[in-house]
């Protein structure tokens, strides 16, 4: 703890001396080479007014239908975002999600501080920076109609806890930066061992509801955006897992994390592309398997591909792109002691299919996906349409 809150210290008041005697863009105000997301969107608008309340929004409608099952009809999320400028310096943002109708959510709420033009303070429930999806996952902003499984099962989102940090730009450098402690994920309540071999950490994520801590993790991420049309982005998180206070401090209670990501995406003419790469190390999997009776792994991994074209002239407001993208990813990319690695939590798959942008703000999309796991003759397919928009 004392090494991610002195680190911490160090990253802060560099990032404060480097600014002093440089003009930069606030965090939220966009480049031609910043790509933005709903919150960053919300800092954006209220950066032009001198006080008071804007607001912003997204939602999906999904149509899901594996072979040989019934299919779904959802209105997975519907999104609701808000901010308010007390002052030059000081801002809140707020998110609050529907999904499926019937769950709501406080999925961000933070206060933004503006300590210098390229220095921002924040301090609430926010999402984790790792990887593309958890920051950028608003329908418009990414090819198929669900998002990518990858993010879901490993990284996973969304992700947000409750923490405080700092975040910004230096344009000379064409760099943005991400550093926070959060609370980490819940890894037993008390009565059972929340995480497994399948879903891996997904079942931890506390999500700032009345959530337990112990011990802080640490999390950054750098961006880079120096080069036209390119974004490279590199992720950690550091730290170990939280148990409610009558199970603390007993052996196999509690894992350590230590995860890594890389993405990069990249847009030249009408082509586009993206991947992601992440990788997670747990220690301790052996005791807590055994306490709990769970079967997580001690590595979970995965990566993806995607390649986009719109199949539209350029000049053409509206957009169609044709898109394929393959995923890679394990829960059990290994595991300790006794326990056999599942290969049914090897998963791989394809999909291919059209994202018809009609506007900036609203898109309507179809696709198929193949999907198998390590276990012969597992391969099934599922057909997927919806609509999304983001404003």
């Amino acid at each position: 703890m004392r090494i991610f809150l002195s680190f911490f210290a160090f990253l802060f008041f560099s990032f404060v001396s480097a600014q002093q005697n440089q003009i930069i863009k606030l965090d939220s105000v966009p480049t031609s080479q910043v790509q933005i997301n709903g919150y960053q969107r919300i800092l954006s608008n209220l950066s032009a007014i001198p006080q008071g309340v804007t607001l912003g929004g997204y939602g999906e409608i999904l149509y899901n239908q594996p072979d040989n099952l019934n299919g779904e009809l959802d209105v997975q999320r519907l999104v609701l975002l808000f901010g308010y400028k007390f002052n030059e310096r000081v801002q809140f943002v707020t998110e609050i999600e529907f999904e499926h109708v019937k769950e709501v959510y406080v999925e961000q709420a933070f206060v933004n501080y503006s300590l210098s033009p390229g220095v921002n303070l924040r301090a609430g429930l926010m999402l984790v920076p790792m990887g593309i999806i958890n920051e950028y996952h608003e329908p418009t902003t990414f090819n198929g109609v669900e998002r990518p499984s990858l993010d879901n099962a490993i990284v996973p989102t969304t992700w947000r806890e409750i923490g405080i940090g700092v975040s910004g730009r230096i344009d000379s450098a064409a760099l943005r930066y991400q550093a926070y402690i959060f609370n980490g994920f819940l890894s037993h309540d008390g009565t059972a061992g929340v995480l497994s071999g399948k879903k891996g950490l997904r079942g931890g994520r506390q999500k700032g509801a009345e959530s337990t801590v112990d011990k802080f993790n640490f999390s950054s991420k750098l961006d880079f955006y120096g080069i036209p049309g390119l974004r490279l982005g590199l992720s950690g998180y550091f730290g170990r897992t939280q148990a409610v206070d009558d199970q603390a401090g007993i052996l196999g209670s509690t894992v350590g994390v230590s995860m890594l990501g890389f993405d990069a995406r990249y847009r030249v003419g009408q082509f586009s592309a993206r991947t992601q790469i992440i990788q997670a190390n747990l220690s301790d999997t052996g005791e807590y398997n055994t306490l709990t009776g769970k079967d997580l792994g001690k590595e979970i991994s995965g990566y993806y591909l995607e390649a986009a074209y719109n199949l539209l002239p350029a000049v053409n407001k509206q957009r169609l792109e044709g898109f394929v993208r393959y995923e890679d990813f394990d829960t059990h990319s290994a595991t300790a002691g006794d326990l056999i690695r599942n290969p049914a939590f090897h998963r791989k798959e394809w999909t291919t299919g059209l994202s018809y942008h009609l506007s900036p703000g609203s898109v309507f999309k179809a696709d198929y996906q193949w999907k198998s796991t390590g276990i012969s003759n597992s391969t099934y397919g599922q057909f997927n349409m919806g609509v999304g928009v983001w404003f």
